[in-house]
């Protein structure tokens, strides 16, 4: 299946590692020229050389989400190199686990910051710079639907955020512009080994999670970048407003 990528300019915040490289590198596979960001200058510089490896267009922009002026620089990058922007899939880190009882203001401060306000300004900014055809997508989480224990920072956040990712699919909906979530549960990243080590056991929490899902494993970051490809693509050019687990089935409800 053609799913008319090639040639499309898309921005991919957090694509230097886990998920976002993940879409990043299904995106550039499959044609689109992509521009990726992370805070870390040479992660950046290595993974943007790494995409590009196969003669794929891939430019990379050290920036921080938290920055003000990151989202601006990131779409003028994309329009200078490649003359054009179709879409944005925002990725932001998971903020640092912890309970809701010894969470402290100034975490709850950067958290905002970095994974809710940095993503209304990169949505914001995409939104007044895309045309009729693109597309906003959101790297969420299972948190969305269900707290998930020990991550409170994720599970206050990332609801409020996708609230606003669909109140956002209601206003650019008439423009043209799709907007869309991704909820991933267990997918094998760095992030989520370090996650199931949290409790000490990290083979228990596996088998645990493992168990829930119907399909009895963690997906690959590979399956979770071909949805995300899908999702920015047009061949999904009447999908907006939804939130789409990639989980496994591990949620349940409908």
């Amino acid at each position: 299946m053609d799913l008319g990528l090639k040639d499309r300019v898309y921005v991919v915040t957090g694509g230097t590692r886990g998920l976002g490289r993940a879409a990043a590198q299904a995106l550039a596979g499959d044609g689109a020229k992509v521009v990726v960001s992370g805070r870390d200058g040479k992660q950046v510089a290595a993974a943007a050389a790494d995409l590009g490896a196969d003669g794929a267009a891939v430019l990379g922009v050290a920036a921080d989400n938290a920055d003000p002026t990151a989202a601006q620089r990131l779409v003028h990058g994309a329009k200078e190199r490649f003359g054009r922007f179709d879409g944005m899939l925002i990725s932001v880190g998971g903020p640092p686990p912890g309970s809701a009882a010894d969470t402290t203001d100034e975490q709850w401060q950067a958290g905002f910051e970095s994974v809710f306000l940095g993503a209304v300004r990169m949505a914001r900014t995409a939104a007044e710079e895309l045309a009729e055809g693109g597309v906003i997508a959101f790297v969420l989480s299972g948190s969305v639907y269900e707290p998930i224990p020990g991550l409170t920072l994720s599970n206050g956040l990332r609801p409020g955020l996708a609230g606003f990712a669909k109140s956002l699919a209601d206003e650019l909906g008439p423009r043209g512009i799709r907007v869309v979530g991704l909820l991933p549960a267990r997918i094998d990243t760095d992030r989520v080994r370090e996650l199931d080590a949290l409790g000490g056991d990290p083979e228990a929490a596996r088998a645990a999670q493992v168990a829930r899902t119907p399909l009895r494993r963690y997906g690959t970051p590979e399956e979770f970048g071909r949805v995300a490809a899908f999702l920015l693509s047009p061949a999904a050019s009447y999908l907006t407003g939804l939130m789409v687990p990639v989980d496994g089935g591990a949620r349940h409800g409908f």
